[in-house]
């Protein structure tokens, strides 16, 4: 990838990577870091910012969609929407520390969303999305 796409195109995948769309980041990532040619902390903060915002858009989708759950098309079912807001509630807001993970993270910062949970205490768990960064950073280093 040329240089002045590395880092627009990482931020993309990072943000992509964050929504409910089936995409990863991280080969992107550690590819760049082995690449050599930015700085490991640019790497992580493009990368954790892109994955941070992608989250964030998540919770918009999540806290806006739900206006439209009476309607025929709507992706979810009112018991779906319970059984939802149960697990949520019975794990708290501790469990967007886990927003990070594959799979079950990004379904998280939605349905904060859709649970109206206030966006600054959103917004400074879902941050942990950039412990997964260094992880992989480490890991590109590593091997």
């Amino acid at each position: 990838m040329s240089d002045w796409l590395s880092l627009p195109g990482l931020f993309l995948a990072s943000l992509l990577a964050a929504t409910l769309l089936p995409t990863s980041s991280e080969a992107l990532l550690a590819a760049l870091q082995l690449d050599g040619q930015h700085p490991t902390w640019s790497l992580l903060l493009v990368a954790g910012t892109g994955n941070t915002l992608g989250s964030v858009v998540n919770w918009v989708l999540g806290r806006y969609l739900l206006h439209w759950h009476a309607r025929r098309w709507f992706p979810f079912s009112a018991a779906q929407l319970a059984r939802a807001e149960v697990r949520f509630q019975r794990w708290g807001l501790g469990c967007l520390l886990f927003a990070w993970l594959p799979v079950i993270g990004d379904p998280l910062t939605f349905i904060a969303g859709m649970l109206r949970v206030r966006f600054w205490p959103f917004l400074l768990l879902a941050c942990g999305k950039f412990l997964r960064y260094v992880v992989v950073l480490y890991a590109a280093n590593w091997f």
